[in-house]
């Protein structure tokens, strides 16, 4: 969309023509898994890259696009790639920079699945994660070394809810010519866009808030198409990929695509060999999530200040985590990028351990143990 639009008006429309066949003015699911070539010329076109357009739904579909392109809109991007999984989404935006005897650096207040990847997986695929502490910024910088490809943070830790200083961390990676990736699933583009803050790549659990229901498991990533990949230190694009016809992903592109690389190179190389795809329906679900998400994140976040206020005032209590809080260690950081709201997640612990954790749990009527 050429004009620019409020988040609110890019959240119900960006991505969207309405159908040209059906003049379907909703989204439709396209439920196919191949789509028709006109001939061999056009085959061949697509599969080199010459023509963008619809070859398999394991690489792309109509519905997928939609979404695609609205996540881009709201995050401020020049490309996104929906997938099955955030999960997914975080193992193949790695695996799309670092190889085989590379390093990446981590924030250590991961989400446990994302630790798990870093710590227990990569290594048995010789990718090494180093984790820091990222409430000061400088130990990114303090664990650099030649091996290193990525700078890994969440805007919003993922349980204890410290907040990253982005834009710190960012310098630090950019000054090294890292590219520096954020999951900003607690955050969504609604209360931050975080490559307005220095993030060159930016993932988002679709099964979240943005999605919003819990009727669907999804991740998108988002490329800003600004990081120079033609540093030879990143040889997956700079060097020839037999994955992908011997194309150099930082020169071969077409001159529009370019900015893309790190996008294109992940849809054809990971997603389309590995496989792991995000349904047309999901798609779908997540679409008319985001048509709310302004008005959700607005309410989650407010719901969640004051349960956090509700439970800092209850005896029973042994402490609460929230970045809206002032009294919580992450209020100033998190202040200086969050002009709306602090978010729908706060954490809190109990007074008597274990057992007095348990017994809340089990007796709680309203809420889901899920």
């Amino acid at each position: 969309m050429d004009k620019k639009y409020r988040f609110e008006t890019l959240a119900l429309h960006a991505g969207q023509i309405p159908d040209s066949t059906t003049l379907s003015r909703a989204v439709p699911i396209y439920r196919t898994s191949a789509f028709v070539f006109k001939n061999t010329e056009h085959a061949a076109d697509l599969f080199a890259l010459k023509e963008p357009g619809n070859i398999y739904t394991r690489l792309m579909n109509p519905t997928h696009d939609v979404l695609e392109q609205r996540i881009t809109a709201l995050e401020g991007g020049a490309a996104s790639i929906a997938v099955a999984s955030g999960t997914s989404a975080i193992h193949y935006t790695i695996i799309n920079i670092a190889k085989q005897g590379d390093e990446i650096i981590s924030a250590s207040n991961l989400y446990g699945g994302t630790y798990t990847m870093f710590a227990s997986i990569l290594p048995q695929f010789g990718i090494t994660a180093k984790f820091v502490d990222s409430r000061n910024p400088e130990n990114f910088r303090k664990a650099i070394t030649p091996k290193t490809k990525l700078i890994y943070i969440e805007t919003i830790g993922n349980p204890v809810l410290d907040f990253a200083d982005i834009k710190a961390i960012a310098e630090i990676a950019h000054e090294n010519e890292l590219p520096l990736v954020v999951d900003a699933t607690f955050t969504t583009p609604y209360l931050m866009r975080s490559i307005d803050h220095g993030a060159d790549i930016v993932i988002n659990s679709l099964t979240k808030w943005i999605g919003g229901h819990g009727t669907a498991i999804g991740g998108i990533v988002t490329d800003s198409g600004k990081f120079n990949w033609k540093n030879e230190k990143f040889s997956l694009y700079t060097e020839p990929d037999s994955n992908y016809h011997g194309l150099r992903w930082a020169y071969d592109l077409p001159e529009e695509a370019a900015p893309m690389a790190f996008a294109m190179r992940f849809r054809t190389v990971p997603l389309r060999n590995l496989g792991a795809a995000i349904s047309p329906d999901n798609a779908w679900i997540f679409i008319q999530g985001i048509e709310t998400l302004p008005v959700r994140m607005i309410k989650h976040s407010e719901n969640a200040l004051n349960v956090a206020e509700f439970l800092k005032k209850d005896k029973r209590v042994a402490w609460v985590r929230y970045p809206g809080l002032e009294s919580d260690p992450s209020y100033d950081v998190a202040r200086k990028y969050l002009t709306k709201s602090f978010g729908g997640m706060a954490v809190f612990g109990v007074k008597g351990g274990y057992n007095s954790a348990v017994k809340l749990i089990d007796n709680i009527k309203l809420f889901s143990h899920v």
